[in-house]
């Protein structure tokens, strides 16, 4: 199988995984959530298994609730996200906590800190002295 075909159905499933999660789970656990985002999916080589990675707004908790309750939504999920897609065979949905847009986001305010700390001690944060 190609790489690019790998790519399209990667992307094609982030697209349906994103409109059913929004659309169609109904678990509480994920609806506590603020906003869920599927911000990656990652196939194996023979698309049996995919790697979903949500970002969910929210405290370390219901992050944790969310993937949970979309693990217990897999199979739910599996059959008309194949069928919508046109796969012979849908592959087994993996939901993982994505903690990079989280990262991200401390790192943000760490700089934004250091850059305030800076400007308190009458240095210009850009000059980097």
């Amino acid at each position: 199988m190609s790489a690019q075909r790998k790519a399209r159905v990667e992307h094609a499933l982030k697209e349906a995984l994103q409109a059913a999660i929004t659309n169609d789970v109904r678990d509480p656990r994920v609806r506590a959530a603020t906003l869920v985002t599927v911000s990656k999916v990652e196939l194996n080589v023979d698309l049996a298994v995919a790697n979903v990675y949500i970002s969910v707004v929210g405290d370390e908790a219901t992050a944790d609730g969310v993937v949970a309750g979309l693990a217990k939504a897999a199979g739910f999920l599996r059959g008309p996200i194949g069928r919508q897609l046109n796969l012979q065979h849908a592959p087994e949905l993996r939901f993982m906590h994505d903690v990079s847009v989280d990262m991200s986001e401390k790192l943000a305010a760490i700089v934004r800190e250091d850059e305030e700390k800076a400007r308190a001690a009458g240095r210009d944060p850009k000059e980097g002295k």
